[in-house]
């Protein structure tokens, strides 16, 4: 289910950040800049003529070994992980990325730079509502050569939980959790990336990792290093003296975290799952991930995503109690029968309302709309709607008794299929921009057996009674 229920945000003001790409070596200056709403996050390359824009979606992954890569029409932005981390656990919705190169700069190898720019700048609300994919189900992915799964559960809150195994002494077993997002900043995003000694030499040997250093990688040494190997580490970092640590580590860094590699690859599922191009709620559950797992799951998710958002239905139980029944609604609204078109609401919050209208053959308008072949006319399907709406609108105020609510406009209005008597129609009105001064904009849907029936924008105000 997808739901809007909190503000887009962007970042107050231009942030420029400078550094270097890990496999090229060379500078890269690199600009976050606030953007406009619905607009997502966008890659620019601007060391380009003209300059090539590349959105942060998960169908532009061409490449996963050691980072991610998004491109398109051959233009490349590699790495892109760790700022799509950084991006996310802010919670920033829209973002220009301009670069003036392949590669986002790898900075101390984690999301903890990014981070406190954006922290330091600020980050701005805006009147738009954030789309929010709604885990209702078990979704599980896995990968049969690795071993890798990963698994959404619904839950009400989003978080993370990654174990990782690399079956070795030097790192073996690890897991990380994530409760909170507002957790981020403080428990994920220092946590840097790691390489094993053997990968590391295999690099250094394709001439990659030209801007790599041992302040911006945890390197694991899994084995006795000999003499002609040191001498070849201090020459490729520039280092003297270049010595194993007891606890495995290369070189004298100090670990943030005695569980950082799992912290890091949990900052990874992160930022891979930015490309889905929407938050999601739901508790992710990722074992032995990397980029590839990670992003094949974002693709998944994309296109699970566009099928739901053509349906995009509610999932009731009407077994349940309703929020409220039919004597309710008419306490709130004006309406009576044979026009009051909706017989209880399912689900009511400050930002959403579903509701429930059952069609019988004993609704006046079928006696002219059509003899013989009964259907329900378009235009009272958005009535119903309204309705719906009106009862989300009117519980923002503590007499709604005391308030009419009058149209003011309708747009988009589409009619896909038929209602019949006998169907059961379910009404969710969702806000597309925060209630301001009585006026209300809202996203309405019309469902039959969870298939839209019909749909539209409309735009009410509340007016106190005369």
């Amino acid at each position: 289910m997808i739901v809007k229920n909190t503000p887009q945000k962007t970042v107050k003001n231009t942030i420029e950040m400078n550094g270097v790409g890990l496999h090229s070596g060379k500078k890269i200056k690199l600009y976050l800049k606030p953007a406009d709403e619905d607009s997502g996050l966008v890659f620019v390359r601007t060391d380009l003529t003209p300059h090539v824009s590349i959105p942060a979606l998960a169908n532009f992954v061409t490449q996963t070994d050691r980072g991610t890569t998004l491109s398109l029409e051959g233009v490349e932005v590699k790495t892109t992980e760790h700022l799509l981390a950084a991006l996310m656990g802010c919670g920033i919705s829209n973002c220009t990325i301009e670069l003036d190169g392949p590669e986002v700069p790898i900075m101390d190898g984690s999301s903890k730079l990014f981070v406190e720019a954006i922290e330091k700048t600020g980050v701005q609300e805006q009147e738009a509502l954030q789309e929010v994919f709604v885990v209702q189900e078990n979704i599980c992915f896995s990968d049969d050569k690795t071993g890798s799964e990963i698994m959404l559960v619904p839950a009400e809150e989003t978080s993370f939980t990654v174990m990782i195994d690399f079956e070795t002494k030097v790192l073996g077993s690890q897991n990380a959790v994530l409760s909170k997002m507002e957790d981020f900043s403080k428990e994920i995003a220092s946590s840097r990336t790691f390489v094993f000694l053997h990968e590391l030499e295999t690099l250094l040997e394709q001439n990659l990792i030209k801007g790599g250093d041992l302040d911006n990688a945890i390197v694991y040494v899994n084995r006795t290093l000999d003499k002609e190997t040191m001498t070849r580490l201090e020459k490729a970092f520039q280092k003297k003296d270049i010595q194993v640590k007891e606890n495995g580590i290369l070189d004298h860094l100090t670990l943030h975290h005695p569980n950082e590699a799992a912290r890091h690859k949990l900052l990874d599922v992160m930022g891979d799952l930015a490309l889905v191009g929407m938050p999601i709620q739901g508790k992710i559950i990722a074992t032995k991930p990397g980029h590839k797992i990670n992003t094949d799951f974002a693709k998944e998710l994309s296109s699970l995503i566009k099928a739901t958002r053509k349906s995009n239905a509610p999932v009731v139980d009407l077994s349940k109690p309703p929020v409220m029944d039919v004597n309710q609604i008419m306490a709130m609204l004006p309406h009576r029968p044979p026009f009051l078109l909706v017989d209880r609401i399912l689900e009511l919050t400050d930002r959403f309302v579903v509701g429930l209208k059952n069609v019988t053959m004993n609704e006046t308008f079928f006696e002219g709309h059509f003899p013989g072949a009964p259907v329900m006319p378009g235009v009272l399907q958005i009535e119903a709607m309204a309705q719906a709406g009106g009862v989300l609108v009117l519980s923002t105020v503590p007499d709604p008794e005391n308030y009419l609510t009058f149209f003011m406009k309708i747009d988009n209005v589409k009619f896909k299929k038929p209602v019949y008597p006998g169907d059961t129609l379910i009404f969710k009105l969702e806000l597309l921009t925060p209630i301001r001064r009585g006026i209300c904009n809202m996203r309405g849907y019309a469902f039959v057996n969870g298939q839209i029936v019909s749909e539209g924008d409309l735009m009410a105000q509340i007016s106190k009674r005369k």
